[in-house]
């Protein structure tokens, strides 16, 4: 290159102009290509920044003594749902909406206690507008596939409604704006029911962070790594094939909370520290693309989905915080690997990690404690909310507990007038990794701008307390 500058000097033809046509035209479309930017309308939202109408980090809405409950989606997680709930005291299920009305009925009959009237909204597509209407419910709760959830979170709150929406929040970066507008303008809460946050050792590395057991944080890994292959393209698994669009039509870490949620609360993201930018790189696809020409011989529908463009098996992200900690996170759905959401916190005293191995914890390179170490930490930093209702959750179930866990917890805040876990920002934040992990693979993996949702708010934010010490005033009563 320096030759080339060379020559053209000596040569005059620079100067002379006569690189101003063909020659330079060709070069300018050469740079013009390279510059292009796929996706470019994720990196010009994500850029975007609101007025903030209300913080709603902290806030307690006025206590429901009775919580009404309308559920739209009732095809797996859902349904479940509603078994747990109607466990809780002061709970009352007062409509179920989806598009299947069997799915809607089999989700009825699982309420385990007598004094739930929960009305049917089956009519069609969007019956569940129906249920947002009603002037006799509280909050909404949502688990249908993931490209509903922002409009229905949307719809409730607009009609007074607190909202809990299963994962992610929302798919794009508009969306992620949006949930955080209304939340602030409507004083409405949207709870993100990330249930990995309530995994007994997750609450348990938190409460030690928490107590300075850790030192300070320096970093942190998560992971959604689970074989979902063969139910991506089994019609009966998932319903008109919606998570393997997501997984052929988007190209990034389409499901980053599972590991993400539990760092952010250890490394108080939000409320003392914010995720600044990121990063995101995806392998080629190796699996997904031939799985699905092979079911779609048995299951014809399948072909819409064969596309030129086959997306990839793994994703990895990583993500630099403003007090300079990081956090990587993976996605893989179509590996033979095994399941792991590799829980890890690394501090300037201790390190604990979980998945694909059992829970461990280190205080120094020598290794991870024994068992009777471990045990002896567990029993002394086993947080409160564990020691009152884990063993119930236990019985109850949904993975392991932490499901039920995150349900009592929800309807504890709201009758006791707390703030929530998990607020809107924490809801935004933790979801807008998924579409900007999506700019960022097809951009060379260069590195994108996190919004700060709380438009400055986090440097003054408080942790959320899960110690209990307020409220816990809910029971549970087992059938």
């Amino acid at each position: 290159m320096s030759n080339r500058r060379t020559f053209l000097k000596q040569s005059g033809l620079a100067g002379a102009g006569l690189f101003s046509t063909s020659l330079l035209g060709v070069a300018c479309a050469e740079n013009t290509k390279a510059t292009e930017e796929p996706l470019s309308h994720i990196r010009q939202q994500a850029n975007q920044s609101h007025t903030k109408q209300f913080n709603m980090c902290g806030y307690a809405a006025p206590p429901l003594e009775n919580v009404r409950i309308g559920f739209v989606g009732v095809g797996n997680r859902g349904s479940a749902a509603v078994q747990r709930m109607s466990y809780i005291q002061g709970v009352s299920i007062q409509g179920i909406a989806d598009v299947r009305p069997e799915k809607a009925e089999a989700a009825k009959q699982r309420i385990q206690r007598p004094g739930h009237e929960a009305t049917l909204y089956t009519t069609d597509e969007n019956s569940w507008k129906e249920l947002c209407e009603r002037e006799d419910i509280d909050l909404i709760y949502i688990a249908t596939h993931w490209k509903l959830h922002a409009p229905i979170a949307l719809y409730a709150m607009e009609h007074g409604k607190h909202v809990a929406t299963e994962i992610p929040a929302a798919t794009s970066v508009e969306d992620c704006w949006k949930l955080v507008e209304t939340s602030e303008r409507t004083r409405k809460h949207c709870v993100i029911l990330e249930n990995c946050c309530y995994d007994f050792f997750e609450l348990l590395t938190l409460n030690m962070i928490r107590q300075g057991f850790f030192g300070e944080l320096i970093h942190g890994e998560g992971a959604y790594i689970h074989d979902i292959l063969d139910s991506l393209v089994d019609p009966t698994k998932r319903y008109n094939f919606w998570r393997l669009e997501e997984n052929t039509h988007r190209n990034g870490n389409l499901y980053p909370t599972h590991g993400l949620g539990p760092i952010c609360q250890a490394m108080d993201i939000n409320r003392g520290d914010r995720l600044e930018y990121m990063t995101s790189m995806a392998s080629d696809d190796f699996m997904l693309k031939q799985r699905i020409e092979e079911a779609a011989k048995e299951h014809p529908e399948l072909r819409s989905h064969v596309g030129p463009t086959s997306r990839s098996n793994m994703n990895s992200s990583t993500i630099r915080t403003a007090k300079g900690r990081t956090i990587l996170l993976q996605h893989d759905v179509s590996s033979p690997r095994p399941y792991s959401r590799i829980h890890l916190l690394s501090g300037t005293k201790a390190t604990a990690q979980k998945y694909p191995l059992p829970p461990r914890i280190a205080t120094g390179h020598e290794g991870w404690l024994d068992e009777a170490e471990f045990a002896k930490l567990e029993a002394q930093y086993t947080p409160p909310i564990v020691r009152k209702v884990g063993d119930l959750a236990k019985k109850v179930g949904g993975h392991g507990g932490m499901d039920f866990l995150m349900d009592w917890r929800l309807i504890d805040c709201l009758r006791n007038g707390l703030p929530v876990d998990m607020d809107v920002y924490d809801a935004a934040t933790w979801s807008v990794v998924g579409p900007l992990s999506e700019w960022s693979s097809a951009n060379r993996s260069a590195p994108i701008d996190i919004p700060d949702f709380t438009n400055g708010a986090w440097k003054t934010n408080q942790p959320v307390d899960i110690s209990l010490e307020k409220g816990a005033n809910t029971d549970v009563i087992l059938a």
